[in-house]
């Protein structure tokens, strides 16, 4: 009788290690979402103020800065639930407004409009770096939330299930192709 309840403890203590390893796994991962979350809001506010002070530098034509200064604006004063939509809009005005090689060269001929050009090219590629990062992430959690384990025991508490942030983020081929823009 001492072996069995011996063996029982044994079990218990084993199953509570585990379930406090995949709880501490699980808390691991929503950290590590928001801070890919933290991340890529401050890539995405950064695309948008750079976009936004490259619209009111006179270097674009009229035309362009109004589209591109909206979107921007837009982009930046989002709420949470339609941030998705304006940062995509943001992607397609920059994609409208720098879509040919000859609207970068034309910023770049400007007074500090190579620093501009380089800022904003750096801007637009490290946005979906991080969304990948961030998405990444929220996979990762989402698939350990899955697990039955995880549903019984109720492991990961009150956190709200993860999501994923989807925006058309595809870069301006002619910022894009410039891997230093210098």
């Amino acid at each position: 009788m001492t072996a069995t309840l011996i063996w029982i403890v044994v079990a218990l203590v084993a199953v509570g290690l585990y379930l406090s390893w995949t709880a501490g796994r699980l808390d691991r991962l929503h950290a590590r979402i928001d801070a890919s979350r933290a991340a890529l809001d401050a890539q995405l506010l950064r695309r948008a103020s750079v976009a936004q002070e490259l619209a009111t530098s006179g270097v674009l034509d009229p035309a362009a800065s109004i589209v591109l200064y909206q979107a921007a604006h837009a982009a930046r004063q989002a709420e949470e639930d339609h941030r998705e939509v304006a940062e995509s809009e943001l992607s397609q005005a920059l994609r409208a407004v720098f879509g040919e090689t000859a609207q970068v060269d034309a910023v770049k001929e400007a007074p500090g409009g190579e620093d501009a050009a380089w800022e904003l090219a750096a801007a637009v590629r490290r946005v979906p770096m991080a969304r990948r990062f961030h998405n990444d992430s929220v996979r990762a959690a989402r698939a350990l939330r899955r697990h039955r384990t995880v549903r019984w025991f109720r492991l990961a508490g009150h956190a709200p299930f993860p999501l994923a942030f989807e925006m058309d983020d595809e870069p301006p081929v002619a910022l894009a192709d410039r891997p230093g823009s210098q």
